[in-house]
């Protein structure tokens, strides 16, 4: 080695000593620090008490839920989604095989566990019928024919980021589903992947409200005008918030985001708890055909169920009308579903789950002779196989997801939604999170997703002697009990007679009867 490749290497080494011993004592003097302020704060005891170290119970705390779902959490432990759902969204996302092996890992003991009923002799796959389109709004100018019975939920752009929206969008259109633009208002990310939309109409009346915050027929016929928004929905109440308004924090109200929504940058953007001028089912009813006779297009409302008794009184108000002058839809959210942000209360102990909930309304709908005037969407925690079929069984006419969506997108359900911090950029306006989320990559997992679920729900209802999904039933789904033993969902949920004074309005409205397939499946 000469004399400057070796000056060279001690001068090397000795700024490497000098920045080792600098950074100890730069460690040394931040412990001093951390030390001083912990013994002199009175508002920690545990930090007073030990300081320094007592910091640790802050970074582990926060670091838990990362290494839980890593490291400690059993397949089918976590909340608000175990890693057996998770890993099964993700791989129909990839398109890869989604079989298992040794047995399942799911305790099927608990009470309200699901078990469908198969059949000895299931559908065979040339006798099975694919997906049928099914019509929306037969009142209107311009009703809807869905073509697929799983679509995606309500999710703002606002809420979401600018390519989370681009990838849902363009996957919804490639798997042939509806995207709900959820209270947000409608952004040209929503219209540019060429998907239907359904244009969600919040408390807050985003994207369709004059200066006042009031409902504008001008907006209205103006986000009408676009073929692509093929419904409108009335949002009454979530299920992760009912009572509570949508929360959109400051740091996610852009120039953008407030010039689509119609209202201030940089402020917390918060909806009221409920539409001021809705007071009574009639009221309710009175705004949705507003509505329709503005768009031309099928409106419903959607809400999360507690008290139910005012949905017999909306039934009877729409026989004082018409039927003509009922909602095209209810969507029916669960007490379990999801939001950015939420005050725990509400999220915990706030509304019926849609278990519960979505027979109850079939039922009164049924009883009323509207079950088949009314279209009937679930929407809430439903992101596998089992439960979009076990809620097709239950009377649903259409099921929507969102987080399911999401975790298509890539979500690690880090549980940052409403921190502008969203590791996967599905959350964030954070540009250099974005980064990580190619939208073009990301819509074909969301129709990934989407096909895979239709598909698996077909292998259910064919197992269960159906030619279709839409023609299970409550028959075709047992509920395990206390004590262990299931019962059927018809028998937990028996389906009520209509009233008399309704039934000729109910054989006006009834389908013509199918085969079914498996006549040996009684």
């Amino acid at each position: 080695m000469d004399m400057v490749s070796h000056d060279f290497v001690m001068t090397g080494l000795q700024l490497l000593s000098t920045l080792f011993v600098s950074a100890i004592g730069l460690g040394v003097l931040a412990v001093i620090v951390m030390f001083i302020l912990d013994v002199t704060q009175t508002k920690d005891a545990v930090r007073k008490n030990y300081p320094v170290v007592g910091r640790f119970r802050y970074l582990f705390s926060t670091l838990g839920e990362f290494f839980r779902q890593y490291f400690f959490a059993m397949d089918r432990e976590e909340m608000p989604f175990n890693r057996a759902e998770r890993e099964w969204i993700h791989k129909a996302a990839q398109g890869h095989d989604n079989t298992v092996a040794f047995g399942s890992t799911k305790n099927l003991t608990p009470p309200g566990t699901a078990i469908f009923v198969n059949c000895p002799f299931p559908t065979l796959d040339q006798d099975a019928i694919e997906m049928q389109a099914v019509q929306i709004g037969p009142y209107c100018k311009t009703p809807y024919l869905a073509p697929s019975f799983f679509n995606i939920s309500g999710m703002s752009y606002g809420a979401l980021s600018t390519p989370a929206v681009r990838a849902l969008s363009n996957g919804a259109r490639m798997a042939g589903c509806w995207m709900n633009t959820g209270e947000g208002g409608l952004s040209p990310y929503h219209l540019e992947g060429g998907a239907d939309i359904v244009m969600q109409i919040g408390t807050a009346k985003y994207g369709v409200r004059n200066a006042e915050g009031q409902l504008c027929d001008d907006k209205l016929r103006e986000v009408a005008a676009h073929e692509q928004v093929r419904m409108f929905e009335l949002k009454m109440s979530q299920g992760a918030k009912p009572g509570k308004g949508g929360i959109l924090p400051a740091v996610k109200v852009t120039p953008e985001i407030a010039k689509i929504r119609g209202i201030p940058a940089g402020v917390d953007s918060i909806s009221p708890n409920r539409h001021p001028e809705i007071n009574s089912p009639g009221e309710m009813l009175g705004m949705i055909n507003h509505i329709r006779e503005v768009t031309g297009k099928p409106v419903g409302f959607k809400a999360v169920v507690g008290s139910f008794g005012w949905i017999e009184n909306l039934c009877e108000e729409i026989h004082k009308h018409g039927i003509e002058y009922a909602p095209d839809f209810i969507t029916v959210d669960s007490g379990d579903g999801g939001t950015g942000a939420a005050p725990m209360p509400l999220m915990d102990n706030v509304g019926l789950v849609v278990k519960e909930s979505l027979p109850l309304v079939s039922d009164i709908l049924h009883r009323y002779g509207l079950r088949n005037r009314i279209r009937l969407i679930a929407s809430g925690k439903l992101v596998t196989p089992s439960e979009v079929a076990g809620a097709i069984a239950a009377g649903a006419d259409f099921v929507t997801s969102a987080r399911g969506f999401m975790f298509s997108l890539g979500c690690i359900q880090a549980l940052k939604c409403n921190k502008n911090t969203c590791p996967t950029g599905i959350t964030t306006h954070n540009a250099r999170l974005q980064k990580g989320l190619n939208p073009e990559n990301k819509a074909v997992k969301v129709a990934n997703y989407c096909k895979n679920m239709v598909h698996e729900v077909e292998v259910i209802s064919h197992s269960c002697g159906v030619v279709r999904p839409r023609l299970m039933g409550r028959k075709h789904v047992r509920i395990v009990q206390n004590n262990g033993r299931s019962i059927p969902m018809d028998e937990l949920f028996p389906r009520p007679d209509v009233l008399p004074e309704y039934q000729d309005v109910a054989t006006s409205l009834a389908p013509q009867p199918e085969i079914t397939g498996g006549s040996y499946c009684s």
